[in-house]
């Protein structure tokens, strides 16, 4: 199974730069979308030519703002959406599907905000997540995977002496967000796999960022402790465009 992460800054968007061939190219078997911007009627309107696949979506109470979705070959036994606190549940961020030996959830985790004004609530939104996580790896084992707005160490950004304590997502309070994360179970893929491997996944629209790969990987697959013998592969697709973040992906057994 080919599982796909992609914050695409909005669904409607996407579609009009080459996405249908984007996704023969990825052929993935369920892909996670995050940042749709779109209420669930226009993100089906959206991707409707993929008719092959089921569609889920989580859509935020602010119009043309955050929001999720997942279009999957495979038919899950259950859909959840959101966390269950109505503080956290306003802007579609957290969308859950259940399969028969995994959870697959998809998060668009807060972004702090080029002011910082949300860095308090976004710590206390990585609290809340993390415990929704090990609740449901009570039952059976988690695959989470989206943005998550931090690059977790120095070799995950192009110039962390300049961003650190400084810029929205290098942050020590959101580096300690996802160190909660790992420290408790969740096992970050790509690392997993590839060690020390330099890949961005996101890149500022100006100054040429991405032609000249000053960029963050802010885009993550982590995985329960207890799923790592079914992980086969993780990977960064550098190459899709459309969006200001590039597709990741594992695949799994």
């Amino acid at each position: 199974m080919r599982i796909i992460s992609f914050n695409v800054n909005g669904i409607r968007a996407i579609m009009n730069k080459d996405f249908d061939k984007s996704m023969q190219d990825m052929n993935p078997d369920i892909i996670c979308f995050q940042e749709t911007k779109a209420q669930d009627d226009q993100v089906a309107e959206a991707l409707k030519q993929f008719s092959d696949f089921h569609l889920y979506s989580n859509s935020a109470e602010r119009k043309g703002y955050s929001g999720t979705a997942i279009l999957t070959k495979v038919q899950p036994l259950a859909v959840h959406t959101d966390i269950g606190i109505d503080e956290h549940d306003k802007e579609g961020r957290v969308l859950t599907l259940e399969f028969d030996d995994f959870f697959l959830t998809t998060v668009y985790v807060p972004n702090s905000g080029s002011e910082l004004l949300r860095l308090r609530y976004r710590t206390t939104w990585d609290m809340a997540f993390l415990d929704y996580l090990k609740n449901l790896e009570k039952t059976k084992p988690v695959v989470v995977c989206g943005d998550f707005n931090v690059a977790h160490k120095a070799i995950d950004l192009a110039r962390p002496k300049e961003n650190y304590n400084k810029a929205a997502g290098f942050m020590q309070e959101e580096i300690d967000g996802m160190d909660a994360f790992t420290s408790n179970g969740l096992v970050d893929t790509f690392r997993h796999i590839h060690g020390d491997t330099i890949k961005y996944t996101w890149w500022s629209y100006r100054g040429g960022a991405r032609q000249r790969n000053v960029g963050w990987r802010i885009d993550y697959f982590l995985v329960s402790e207890s799923f790592l013998p079914r992980l086969k592969d993780a990977f960064i697709v550098n190459e899709i465009m459309g969006s200001d973040h590039c597709p990741v992906g594992i695949e799994i057994s």
